[in-house]
């Protein structure tokens, strides 16, 4: 079973999240005219309690051809990737299919680009290919099990 890469586009990326970046236009210029400001680009929910928190996750850089073994999701919150580096990485997700993960997705993201998985979306573990590894991430700090994990009988190739 194998998953073509895809670009990254907030279109694509719509039925699980935003897409954050700069296209466009900024929303206001600040600072005396010298910083553009793209404003509140992600909707973080965080409606299962807790609280909205920042942690920095060094992840080990990954390949192509990638084995997808296993999908996550977080149903208590909204979650946001923003890489340290001007590295893209790669993004997996799938549609919920009765608790389980569907057919997953993968799109390659472009430099520059983070992304903000809504709440319960099934996705892979963070997947750098390039770069540092390292990422901000804003998502909920609190009580309960904000995580679940489905492993695949047959594991996905994405190339």
């Amino acid at each position: 079973m194998t998953i073509r890469i895809q670009p990254l586009t907030a279109n694509a990326f719509a039925p699980f999240g935003e897409v954050l970046d700069t296209a466009g236009a900024p929303d206001k210029v600040i600072n005396q005219g010298l910083c553009g400001r793209y404003h509140d680009r992600a909707t973080l929910d965080f409606s299962e309690g807790g609280r909205a928190g920042i942690s920095l996750f060094q992840a080990e850089l990954r390949a192509l051809p990638y084995r997808l073994e296993m999908m996550e999701r977080h149903p208590q919150g909204s979650q946001a990737f923003l890489p340290m580096s001007m590295d893209g990485f790669l993004v997996i997700v799938a549609p919920d299919e009765d608790g389980r993960p569907g057919t997953p997705r993968a799109f390659a993201s472009w430099p520059g680009q983070g992304i903000n998985f809504h709440p319960n979306t099934w996705h892979g573990v963070l997947t750098p290919l390039s770069g540092s590894g390292l990422f901000a991430v804003i998502d909920r700090i609190g009580d309960g099990d904000n995580l679940q994990e489905h492993w695949f009988q047959e594991p996905y190739t994405i190339e």
